[in-house]
């Protein structure tokens, strides 16, 4: 663009059409920066070039990549001035800039006047609303684009196959894996890269299948780029392979290819879930002399690392070296201390980001409820509780109510905690009724116990964890023959371990939340119904 910009300065004002100017606006709009192609859009308009229906695809990209709204919907306005509305192209453009613009209400406003609708204005919309993660809208709007018989391209597919992975629907990934096949796009590079993602995303329980599914399709590529080594290094990290990530990284050097921040994270990742903290400082040091230090992706997975290591010291150190530090940094830093057993040096860390002037978020407070839960710090714990609504209008959330819950549950206050747990402003689920529990086993409080243990049956009556704390109890308390039929209900019903999840891990990895209940509509579960309730099948009733 150098040289592009140079012979263009040379062409005198009087010689430079519309046909020059769009090739110049378009060259800034596909290699970048795309701040430049707004720029001389604008100093076209100064020259008294008339803009054409060939300008403004590239003016309205260039506004949704840079995430320019206003910039946007100036050109928007140009657009209707000049009479371009009802262009399909042009149309197309401003609804995946409004799309990436978190404008959805816009996007679908564009949509639907737009008389002839092909594979690209589907695609814009249906892309826009994956990537604002209305992920239910967009797989309707993908149904409804193929009941038009409108046949999808590459990109279609690439659109909405991440819907199948966030909602964990393997069978129509699988379908539109088929679909693929059958269009021919089976060879398309962002395809396969996406495919492999979904894969991975979609593997649970511990089996593998879907893992080997992916790599199958990665050994497979005639053409691999950084995105096909980072998707498959991502899956091994994501599905708690963390060896299998570091060994295809060290391929990935032996094979003298380029790698970049996002690599790097997954790595560092895997080395943190894997407990590999050897290879975490080998890969700290591929940090630095690759310049990435200042990458807060990379930093916060750092911090994770040392957290997981119970290396404060090496995390705040990390910390410290951040030239700017967002909410997402003061929220490692906080968590890092608070799992790690340091409760007042993280809400000494929460008030200097306040002195720094950034805004906590809800994660945020989570973290300092956490730091608070594990560290006795009621008093503290019950004033970032209230301050989180009330300077900050953030509604407390499921996760922060079991903060509250597990803390005046291990202060030994039981009636103050059920009575919190009755007074939520959320439905409280089975992690709030088990952190209460598990405060009754700590202080043998068996009628408490079983009130709770009614509410937990219902939600879950899968998880092994309860069905263990309350045949404890029952022992504790001198009932051993009611602790050995809980015992015996855990064997005939073949109960699992429910995995524990923090979503302030899940969100400093940029993870998304798992959604969704498996809970019966009335808050029973199916399988209780059938099962019966436990407390009543151990005392005979």
């Amino acid at each position: 663009m150098f040289y592009a910009r140079n012979l263009f300065e040379g062409i005198p004002l009087r010689d430079r059409d519309v046909f020059i100017w769009n090739t110049f606006i378009r060259g800034y709009s596909d290699k970048g920066p795309c701040k430049e192609a707004i720029v001389v859009y604008k100093k076209m308009h100064q020259n008294g070039v008339l803009p054409d229906r060939y300008t403004f695809p590239f003016v309205i990209r260039s506004c949704g990549v840079l995430s320019a709204l206003r910039e946007g919907k100036e050109v928007h306005c140009n657009v209707i001035k000049h009479g371009f509305d009802a262009n399909g192209f042009v149309q197309s453009s401003l609804v995946a800039m409004y799309s990436r613009n978190g404008e959805i209400s816009s996007s679908e406003m564009v949509f639907s006047e737009i008389v002839d609708k092909d594979v690209v204005t589907w695609t814009s919309l249906i892309a826009g609303y994956v990537q604002n993660g209305w992920f239910m809208e967009g797989l309707d709007g993908f149904r409804r684009m193929v009941g038009l018989c409108i046949q999808p391209n590459a990109v279609t597919l690439v659109s909405i196959l991440p819907a199948c992975a966030v909602l964990n629907l393997l069978s129509l990934g699988e379908m539109i894996h088929g679909l693929g096949i059958k269009l021919g796009v089976d060879s398309d590079v962002s395809f396969i890269n996406t495919l492999i993602s979904t894969y991975g995303k979609c593997s649970v329980d511990g089996n593998d299948e879907n893992v080997n599914r992916a790599r199958s399709l990665f050994d497979k590529m005639v053409v691999r780029d950084i995105v096909s080594w980072n998707a498959m290094i991502a899956v091994y990290e994501q599905n708690k392979l963390g060896s299998d990530a570091i060994k295809l990284f060290r391929r990935m050097l032996d094979e003298n290819l380029d790698f970049d921040y996002i690599t790097l994270v997954s790595v560092i990742s895997a080395c943190a879930q894997s407990g590999d903290f050897k290879n975490g400082e080998w890969a700290r040091h591929l940090v630095t002399s690759k310049g990435l230090e200042n990458s807060s992706s990379i930093t916060n997975a750092l911090i994770d690392m040392y957290t997981k290591s119970g290396s404060i010291d090496l995390a705040r150190d990390v910390f410290d070296r951040l030239p700017e530090r967002t909410v997402v940094s003061w929220t490692a830093i906080i968590y890092a201390c608070a799992v790690n057993g340091h409760g007042n040096d993280a809400l000494e860390m929460f008030s200097r980001m306040l002195k720094d002037k950034v805004k906590p978020n809800s994660f945020t407070f989570i973290a300092a409820l956490t730091a608070c839960k594990h560290s006795g710090l009621v008093e503290e714990g019950r004033k970032y509780y209230k301050s989180m609504n009330e300077d900050y209008s953030i509604v407390p959330s499921v996760e922060h109510c079991a903060c509250m819950v597990d803390l005046l549950g291990r202060a030994g206050l039981l009636t103050e905690a059920f009575e919190f747990i009755e007074n939520m402003p959320v439905e409280p689920d089975a992690g709030v009724w088990g952190a209460l529990l598990s405060a009754c086993s700590t202080y043998e409080n068996v009628e408490l116990a079983e009130r709770v243990a009614e509410h937990l049956f219902k939600l879950d009556p899968h998880s092994e964890t309860y069905y263990v704390l309350l045949s404890k109890i029952y022992a504790q308390a001198g009932t051993p023959e009611k602790a050995a039929r809980f015992r015996k209900l855990m064997k005939d019903r073949d109960l699992r371990k429910t995995p524990g999840h923090s979503s302030v891990e899940i969100y400093l990895r940029s993870h998304k939340f798992p959604s969704g209940s498996q809970s019966h509509p009335s808050g029973e579960s199916e399988t209780s119904k059938v099962y019966g309730n436990p407390l009543q099948v151990v005392s005979g009733t």
